[in-house]
């Protein structure tokens, strides 16, 4: 019988870290879930269970190293050797920028930077040295194209992306076998937009179009399956990264008409709102967020990076059989016409040996 697999994932209690627990426990993983919140935690714990994995609820903040370092060694004493470390924990703060405390700045980055620096090295010491393993970094568009009111945010996406790279060069460069990739989500249904910390006036919303945490954790489940160096799923996120590429200052000036409105509902914010940017809020909140009605749940571009080995079979498959149609209708045609000009030489030919016949009976009589 193999060997169950053995994954850490980070920011586990709701959102895509909750969904992608489930994902990996449909799978019979071993999981480490690592979260702040114990509410949480106790309801990942029973969703992996439920669905035949093994769970290990771990509470620890990620921004403090020490702590990741501590849940990194309490999973291989439970579990064994960790095959999987999925960096997903994150925080943000929706304000503008002039408007953002230091220490808000420090908390976001302290997070959603510096949390993925140091899940990647303790996974790292441990796989580097067995020569084996993966760490999935979830990330986003806004690691390419940020948006307005979330600069701590879009700051820490684009860190993790530079980080990431310099360290495969350094993985490259020691031919390593462990794997690092990178998924750049879109919008996502999460419960993050109900207790993120916000100076809005009315409540944040993902920008349109929205997709099921489902999708990300489908994305997650193949990057750690097949390592590509970068996952980019849905239309949206193809566009925001394609389109910086190509016309940034267009996106500047676009982002600025529009990004402020498109991250937010109609609704005003509830007096007393409370955020989770220092501490979890109480309560099991799940995978999804408010917005079930308005999320995808199948981004048809992600399903096409899966299954692009069967989509590129097929149509070598259509082509060939349009060849061959092609070819069959060329020897078809070329037999017709081949059997045309044998007819017509056999009428030629007859007609000849007929002239010939009545030339020699002519000669005869008046001979």
């Amino acid at each position: 019988m193999p060997r169950k697999k053995v994954v850490v994932i980070t920011g586990a209690s709701a959102g895509v870290g909750r969904a992608t627990a489930i994902a990996f426990a449909a799978q019979g993983a071993r999981i480490g879930l690592v979260a702040r919140g114990r509410d949480g935690l106790k309801g990942a714990v029973r969703d992996v269970t439920e669905r035949g994995g093994e769970a290990l609820a771990l509470l620890a903040d990620v921004a403090d190293p020490r702590q990741v370092e501590d849940t990194a060694e309490k999973v291989e004493r439970k579990f064994g050797l960790i095959d999987v470390w999925v960096n997903n924990a994150m925080v943000s703060v929706f304000s503008p920028a002039l408007e953002m405390k230091a220490e808000e700045y420090q908390r976001v980055t302290e997070v959603t930077y510096l949390g993925v620096v140091y899940g990647t090295l303790a996974a790292l010491r441990r796989m580097k040295e067995r020569d084996r393993g993966v760490i999935v970094q979830v990330g986003s568009a806004l690691a390419y194209r940020s948006i307005p009111l979330q600069s701590a945010y879009c700051g820490a996406k684009h860190a993790i992306a530079g980080f990431t790279d310099s360290l495969r060069c350094e993985l490259i460069h020691d031919h390593s076998n462990v794997h690092l990739t990178m998924v750049q989500m879109p919008a996502l249904n999460t419960p993050q937009f109900s207790w993120v910390k916000s100076r809005l006036p009315h409540k944040p919303q993902p920008v349109p179009p929205i997709f099921q945490p489902e999708v990300a954790a489908r994305a997650i489940l193949y990057a750690a399956q097949h390592h590509p160096r970068e996952l980019w799923v849905g239309g949206p996120t193809i566009k925001a990264i394609v389109g910086n590429m190509l016309a940034p200052g267009f996106a500047d000036s676009y982002l600025g008409g529009t990004g402020y409105d498109s991250q937010q509902t109609n609704a005003p914010v509830a007096p007393g709102r409370k955020d989770n940017l220092w501490q979890p809020l109480r309560g099991d909140h799940g995978a999804h967020g408010e917005f079930d009605d308005r999320a995808h749940n199948h981004s048809w571009e992600l399903e096409a990076r899966i299954h692009w080995p069967w989509i590129v079979g097929a149509g070598l498959g259509l082509v060939t059989a349009l060849l061959s149609a092609s070819r069959r209708k060329e020897e078809t045609l070329n037999h017709r016409g081949y059997e045309e000009k044998l007819i017509e030489g056999t009428k030629d030919i007859a007609n000849e040996n007929q002239n010939r016949d009545s030339s020699e009976n002519a000669l005869q009589r008046h001979g």
